[in-house]
């Protein structure tokens, strides 16, 4: 999957260093993943501590996944731009539908907590999801799947 797309964790600013936090910058952690679009996050980072941290700025469109945890393998799309904790892996997609990966990584789910490693906490790290295969059908066949599963899930509701 390293080929598909630009990988990249995110980062907790200090919690000590009261001018991180309360800012107008997304910062989500793991557990707010809802597997759907995610347009806001339960706290708001500021752009010194943007800047000190090194925080990635997920775009629209992109596609997170957890590392860790009990939350290995939850899921979501940005919905507005966005930073991220260590825990949590996003890709700005280069040659793959967005929402053809999401359903790709929603599958493997039970794989990547297979691979997890670590004892209370396991884990799975950047670079083993970028080793992980993805079959990659031409751009108009992804849409077409996707499509498919949007309304099969529609179909259970």
């Amino acid at each position: 999957m390293g080929q598909i797309g630009d990988w990249g964790a995110g980062s907790t600013p200090q919690r000590g260093n009261q001018d991180y936090y309360g800012g107008n910058i997304l910062w989500l952690k793991t557990g707010e993943l809802n597997n759907d679009i995610v347009y806001d996050t339960e706290e708001k980072i500021t752009q010194r501590a943007f800047q000190d941290c090194s925080l990635r700025m997920n775009k629209i469109g992109d596609v997170l996944i957890a590392m860790y945890g009990a939350t290995i393998g939850k899921l979501a799309i940005v919905g507005k731009e966005l930073t991220t904790n260590q825990a949590c892996c996003g890709c700005t997609p280069y040659v793959v539908y967005n929402w053809f990966l999401f359903y790709f990584l929603m599958a493997s789910r039970d794989s990547f907590i297979k691979k997890g490693e670590g004892g209370a906490q396991p884990n799975i790290s950047r670079v083993k999801l970028v080793e992980h295969l993805i079959p990659l059908p031409p751009l108009n066949e992804q849409k077409r799947i996707v499509k498919r599963i949007e309304t099969l899930f529609e179909q259970l509701h």
